[in-house]
Order: C-alpha cells, then structure tokens, then sequence
C-alpha cells in the first residue's frame, strides 16, 4: 500500500477525525485501520489471481490451471 491509497483510506474510514487523540487513546481506531489495509491487499491479491484466469482463458486445456486461480483468488479473501 502507498503514501496516497493509505491517506485515502485513512480519510475513507473517517479516522482524521481522530488524529489529535494521543495514541495510546487510539486502539480501535488503529485496528480498524489496519484491518481496513489488510482487507483492501488482499483483494489486490485476489485480483492477481483472476487477472490470470483472464490471460489463461484458452479452453479445456487449461481447465486446471483455471481452477487453480480461482480457488487462489478464493483462499485469498476468505484469509481471517
């Protein structure tokens, strides 16, 4: 994640609103933030993976490397 997609984030989830909370005063704020980060990587991830199955759509030939990607993409987001 750069600079400008986490600023965007951070003003996404309204967290400016708390930017002069000292830190220690900031716990959830903070977990939602990273939490927020995580998710939006691992769609990027995800993406990745189907980004692939668009390149690979060759027929049945490559029905498993298809399934492969998708069950990737799949693993990804359902990361806990």
């Amino acid at each position: 994640m750069n600079r400008d997609e986490y600023s965007l984030l951070f003003h996404r989830l309204e967290l400016n609103r708390v930017a002069f909370k000292r830190l220690m005063d900031c716990d959830e704020e903070v977990l939602k933030l990273v939490n927020a980060a995580i998710e939006q990587e691992r769609e990027a991830c995800a993406l990745v993976a189907e980004k692939r199955l668009l390149l690979d759509d060759r027929g049945a030939a490559q029905q498993g490397h298809y399934e492969a990607c998708k069950n990737i993409a799949n693993e990804i987001r359902s990361r806990a």
